[in-house]
């Protein structure tokens, strides 16, 4: 299976420190932020790995991750010029994810404990999407999921109601036929390519599938959980 991080974020939650530094090169304990992603992937033995991020930073990830040697996993670059959603981004990797593949993705602020692999293995023999879920105190930050007979019939961007405490994580698996339903999608009302609307468009068809993390999950896009992480990392690697 191939994995694909998403880092192309403006990081405006994290303003003032991305006028001068990516969002994804900001230190996270003793490592910046893009490390817990491409580690997590190595570690699950995903070895072709392609990096989506903004024009203004290939030298700075270069610089850092160069060719993946290092992880002994190939890295693939490419560059998302305007930010027009995370759909449009994973649009991207068409080309790097062949017909017939499977494939995951991380948004690279999404740091998390539990590993890949049960996953991947769970994914394998099924086709359409999934996404991963964790039970969170605040779900009306975050997409939430409509869960029907255990299966996923919408789900829903920040809800003023929500109707369970899971959230959506920035963890998916993918088969091949993504691209196309990014191909259909409209914009939404803030100018962007939503990657929500791609999930219901798999949850409409009965194809998204979900399972749960278990361990600690947190979305490191603000200063506040910037801290969290950390101290979560330092638990984890005393």
């Amino acid at each position: 299976m191939k994995g694909v991080v998403l880092a192309a974020g403006l990081g405006t939650r994290l303003l003032p420190l991305t006028q001068i530094i990516n969002k994804q090169m900001l230190p996270i304990g003793q490592y910046p932020m893009i490390y817990y992603s491409i580690k997590k992937l190595a570690d699950n033995g995903i070895r072709d790995i392609l990096l989506i991020i903004g024009g203004q930073c290939l030298g700075m990830f270069l610089d850092y991750l160069g060719s993946g040697e290092k992880w002994n996993v190939r890295l693939t670059y490419k560059i998302q010029e305007q930010p027009l959603g995370i759909a449009h981004a994973l649009a991207f990797a068409e080309g790097f994810v062949l017909p017939g593949e499977k494939f995951v993705v991380l948004l690279g602020d999404n740091l998390f404990a539990d590993p890949l692999q049960p996953f991947m293995k769970y994914f394998e023999q099924r086709e359409g999407a999934m996404v991963l879920l964790k039970e969170v105190d605040d779900p009306c930050r975050y997409g939430v999921p409509f869960i029907e007979d255990d299966s996923i019939v919408a789900i829903v961007e920040k809800p003023d109601t929500p109707f369970s405490n899971y959230a959506v994580t920035g963890i998916y698996f993918y088969d091949s036929s993504v691209f196309d339903k990014i191909r259909i999608l409209q914009k939404s009302a803030r100018g962007e390519m939503e990657i929500t609307d791609v999930n219901n468009i798999y949850a409409k068809q009965g194809m998204l599938r979900f399972q749960q993390l278990k361990g600690w999950w947190i979305d490191a896009g603000t200063h506040e959980s910037l801290v969290e992480a950390a101290h979560l990392i330092r638990e984890e690697n005393p």
